[in-house]
């Protein structure tokens, strides 16, 4: 039941999001029943996440699999089964931790046993030749497990790569950029070519040149896949193009959720005190206990609130409340016995809905304990000056406190990383203050992360033009309350709009880049516009092929794939300008992967 719900709610939107999760699990469904008998998974535990998002636990145990198991350094429990699958990422260490497994479990099993390893998404030949090294090929057999995209929700779709920026821009590993273009693939396999494509930036110009390659290379193969074209246009865009919408703190519903506690895979993690009665509720019991709520649209309060900005919640809440207590009161009304059983049928949906409610006042009131206090006030009050390009030339006070307080240093280089993307750089003397700083307070250790920041263009010193000013003049990033309307303060969760949304709005409303050309060529990296022909045997979908064409019953679908990672406060400022009354466009979101400024800095930060 668990799995058609899924299903369901994927299915929500223009692009149907559930054949995506269908093609994947039947890869998987088909790779386990190869190996015919009782299994055992052993998992890459990245992945165990964002596979569940394609097949849950309970799917797998039908399809003969008795146990899961992390893949980490240990031993096994000895295990009586005829098959023992590794599932994981091409990478070096895991291969050795395979090695160790299939050593270590060959000497203790008296049975024989078959050992698979099943690469997700592709084989490395580096890889299979670290293990021939190690002398365990001989007992393995290997599979691809072609799962490059995951499902996780209507309208967004991510690659779950877990390093994907810093591999690209520190380390020069472009297997992220190849695995995008490998996705985007598979995209245009199950959903049809796209006709229309717009880029930017240096990563979004290479995969698209490897999208090209790939594609002269497949030319012999005869096409499989939709015989429509599912979505209109695609808009690639380099995520090194716009940092500040990274170092921004989110201000919608879920963005909060993210920032505050993490969401993974859908699920967020929080404290249980808040959604226990008063009877259940036992300090000592709780103290470490931790609820895991799945936050998808499958639930509708969830769909409601998740694009609002967090101050609206409450008020959404308690209309909310107002609703179902109206609902559950009808009950005290005289009624036939044929409205009676009509009560009855809609009583389940009613008691659901109570639920969500009172997990969604519970995880308000956890968030309000953090927005409400002033150390929070105080650090939107700087964002938003730097965003309006005040103060951000000279050293902040507000950040000199930070670091005299030892706050934590993601929290620290974010808002020193805002103040030098929206100054388009620090002024010599301010940059180098900040580091003498951070590096007496934090660590010689931190001088390695402030070197990664610079290699990657987060911290640099000021030369030239004032690109963001220009921008945010230009494409209108920033917005003065008093010149909105209600409606447009109604979709707005922040006084800043991402420049990665602009850009989407930009092309949705205009053919190509016309009009902001001049604007664009300050930012890095190359920008264009391509047309891919649609094959003989291929139709555009409804009316669209008209180029004018605008339809209100047929709103044209964009894929807007942003490389190097996406925010929610970016994905909902899509969702808002979507669900505007004059809007002709439904956005749909693919990513490397789901991030937010604390998650992007720790990664490019160097371990103590």
């Amino acid at each position: 039941m668990k799995e058609t719900k899924m299903c369901t709610h994927l299915a929500g939107g223009r692009l149907n999001v559930a054949i995506l999760q269908e093609t994947m699990r039947k890869e998987l469904l088909n790779l386990l029943q190869m190996c015919e008998g009782k299994k055992v998974t052993i998992w890459d535990e990245w992945l165990a996440g964002p596979v569940g998002l394609v097949a849950q636990y309970s799917l797998l145990k039908e399809h003969e699999v008795a146990d899961m198991f992390p893949l980490r350094p240990g031993s096994l429990p000895t295990i009586s089964v005829n098959h023992i699958i590794f599932i994981a990422r091409p990478k070096l260490a895991l291969m050795d931790l395979v090695a160790d497994y299939i050593l270590s479990l060959r000497s203790k099993q008296s049975t024989s046993v078959e050992f698979h390893l099943f690469f997700v998404p592709r084989k490395s030949e580096l890889c299979e030749k670290h293990l021939r090294n190690r002398g365990v090929m001989a007992n393995l057999s290997i599979q691809e497990f072609k799962c490059d995209i995951f499902p996780v929700d209507s309208d967004v779709m991510s690659l779950e790569l877990q390093n994907d920026f810093r591999e690209n821009y520190l380390e020069g590993d472009p297997t992220c950029l190849y695995n995008s273009a490998q996705a985007l693939r598979t995209i245009q396999q199950l959903y049809g070519i796209i006709p229309r494509v717009y880029g930017k930036g240096n990563a979004a110009k290479q995969v698209w040149d490897l999208l090209c390659r790939l594609n002269k290379e497949e030319q012999g193969v005869s096409p499989s896949g939709a015989n429509t074209a599912c979505i209109d246009q695609l808009l690639l865009l380099d995520r090194a193009i716009d940092f500040t919408s990274v170092m921004c703190t989110q201000l919608n519903y879920e963005g909060l959720i993210d920032e505050l506690y993490g969401i993974k895979n859908s699920t967020a993690t929080f404290p249980v005190q808040k959604f226990l009665s008063p009877d259940e509720a036992n300090p000592e019991v709780t103290a470490g206990e931790k609820k895991r709520i799945i936050l998808n649209s499958g639930e509708e309060l969830f769909a409601e609130l998740r694009d609002c900005s967090f101050t609206a919640v409450g008020a959404a809440l308690s209309k909310k409340a107002r609703v179902i207590k109206t609902q559950l009161d009808e009950r005290h009304n005289d009624k036939s016995v044929q409205e009676i059983k009509q009560f009855v049928s809609r009583l389940p949906q009613m008691l659901a809905n109570k639920q969500s409610l009172a997990i969604h006042t519970a995880i308000a009131e956890y968030i309000k304990e953090t927005t409400d206090s002033f150390e929070f006030h105080d650090t939107i009050q700087c964002e938003e000056d730097f965003l309006n390009c005040i103060d951000n030339e000279k050293v902040c006070s507000f950040i000199e406190d930070l670091i005299a307080q030892q706050a934590p240093l993601t929290k620290v280089l974010r808002l020193i990383c805002l103040q030098c993307v929206t100054g388009s750089g620090l002024k010599p003397k301010v940059l180098e203050y900040y580091k003498r700083e951070l590096v007496q307070v934090y660590g010689l250790n931190t001088w390695l992360t402030l070197c990664n920041l610079e290699k990657v263009g987060l911290l640099k010193p000021q030369t030239g033009t004032r690109q963001y000013a220009v921008l945010r003049k230009t494409l209108h990033l920033t917005i003065d309350e008093s010149d909105l309307d209600a409606k447009e303060k109604s979709y707005l969760s922040s006084k800043y709009v991402p420049l990665t949304v602009r850009l989407s709005e930009h092309i949705a409303k205009n053919k190509g880049w016309t009009g902001i050309t001049d604007v664009l060529g300050s930012l890095p990296g190359p920008m264009f516009e391509e047309l891919q022909s649609l094959q003989p045997r291929m139709m555009r979908r409804n009316s669209i092929s008209s180029e004018n064409s605008s339809s209100i019953e047929n709103p044209k679908v964009i894929l807007v794939f942003f490389i190097g990672g996406c925010t929610y406060h970016e994905i909902s400022a899509l969702r808002n300008i979507s669900q505007q009354e004059d809007s002709n466009v439904e956005f749909v979101v693919l990513t490397t992967k789901l991030i937010n400024g604390n998650t992007f800095i720790e990664t490019l930060m160097e371990a103590e």
